[in-house]
């Protein structure tokens, strides 16, 4: 078994950091495991809107989107992930894309309509990731299943349903400072 070197953006939710929820916890399992993570405290998370998320994501020069590349979104970072591989340009192909409780629309929140201003072109997004896995659970208490399901197939994905977890976060359950079942997929993707 050999453990290709990889970079990852991950992507945090709405009125989320870096150090919510599991995500701090998986940054440093990777870099322990010797790959490169870049774990943004996306701008004015209160009120995400993907133009100014994808514009900054796009614009660090220090961290390139490539074929090395895993980028993990979880909630609102889950539907900026599909955003910024909307706006890759030319031939760049990331190797895998793992949304984390991703949603189709607003879910009626005004808070989030500013994460689908621009309309998904999901052939665009396919051609920009090799490999799409999508997390949900069967009770999560702000995305309906639906909404997975419907992803799963414009993305022509796997879905992995994890039973009673919620929207895999803190605000569910304490043991969500960690996210061991999201770190075996990675390690499944990275493997060869």
């Amino acid at each position: 078994m050999i453990v290709v070197m990889t970079k990852f953006l991950i992507l945090h939710g709405t009125d989320a950091s870096p150090t919510s929820h599991w995500y701090i916890w998986l940054k440093g399992r990777l870099i322990g495991l010797g790959h490169n993570v870049w774990l943004p405290q996306l701008p004015d998370s209160d009120k995400p809107n993907a133009k100014a998320y994808t514009k900054y994501i796009l614009a660090n020069k220090d961290f390139v989107l490539d074929s090395d590349t895993v980028i993990i979104g979880h909630l609102s970072g889950a539907v900026e992930a599909l955003n910024v591989l909307q706006n890759l340009s030319g031939s760049i192909k990331v190797k895998a894309t793992i949304l984390v409780s991703v949603f189709k629309d607003d879910l009626g929140s005004d808070t989030l309509t500013g994460l689908f201003e621009e309309s998904f072109d999901f052939e665009a997004i396919r051609n920009h990731s090799t490999e799409f896995i999508l997390l949900h659970s069967d009770n999560d208490p702000h995305v309906p299943i639906e909404h997975a399901e419907y992803m799963e197939e414009q993305l022509h994905g796997e879905l992995l349903t994890i039973e009673g977890q919620g929207d895999f976060s803190t605000e569910q359950s304490p043991d969500y400072k960690q996210f061991p079942e999201l770190l075996d997929i990675i390690e499944s993707i990275i493997t060869e």
